[in-house]
């Protein structure tokens, strides 16, 4: 009979579609869970790197701030080497050679000088916690060009520019200029020898007898949590 045939494949195709439809339905329903998750995964990400980028901003300008305050070193005391990023001390130190000790006659402007770097690194105010590490470099000078004792000498100078450096730390410290026990400040005292960037030469070999400052900001660790 046709209308129980026809009756048959109706019976068929509701269920079929019903099951259809449901499929379909938790396709879409997963791929929309799935969808959304992509979405929060990546709103959060972006979250996370805007923090991120916040925080770098902050240490930036914190580190300009710094750099602006110390520029008020320079002066007759300090002057800043933009090439080599660091201060040198302008106090115009001469060494006898082969010698550290320093001369009485430049003791009191090295003295003014400390001074000076203390009370700028104290004056420097930041609003994250901030350690300077402050290198006192000792140099020393070549001899004329084609003299044996400049490779006869070489690592021994390593030594004397050391102990050139070391020297001027004592001398603050015995003035009450005590940068190591500072909880802000780290002192590290080298010494180059017959080496190092920005030395001088031909003529000017001589004043390679010298020290240099360099002042690295240390800016504390800042968390997104701190960022608003």
């Amino acid at each position: 009979m046709p209308g129980s045939d026809d009756q048959q494949r109706s019976d068929f195709f509701w269920p079929s579609y019903v099951d259809l439809m449901t499929s379909l339905f938790v396709v879409m329903l997963v791929l929309f869970v799935y969808s959304f998750k992509l979405f929060r995964d990546r709103e959060a990400s972006q979250r996370r790197l805007l923090g991120e980028l916040k925080v770098k901003a902050q240490e930036l300008e914190q580190i300009q701030r710094i750099r602006e305050s110390l520029r008020r070193l320079e002066g007759d005391y300090f002057r800043y080497d933009p090439q080599n990023e660091r201060y040198e001390l302008r106090v115009d130190v001469q060494f006898k050679a082969g010698r550290d000790e320093i001369q009485e006659q430049y003791k009191p402007a090295l003295l003014r000088a400390g001074r000076l770097l203390q009370e700028r690194l104290r004056a420097i105010r930041t609003d994250l916690p901030v350690r300077y590490l402050v290198i006192v470099e000792g140099m020393a000078a070549r001899y004329p060009q084609g003299d044996p004792r400049n490779q006869r000498e070489e690592q021994s100078t390593y030594q004397l520019s050391y102990r050139r450096a070391l020297n001027l730390s004592n001398f603050w410290q015995q003035n009450g200029l005590r940068f190591g026990q500072d909880r802000t400040v780290e002192l590290i005292i080298g010494g180059s020898g017959f080496f190092g960037t920005g030395r001088y030469a031909g003529r000017r070999e001589g004043d390679n007898k010298r020290f240099l400052i360099q002042i690295i900001p240390k800016i504390g660790k800042v968390t997104t949590a701190t960022v608003r």
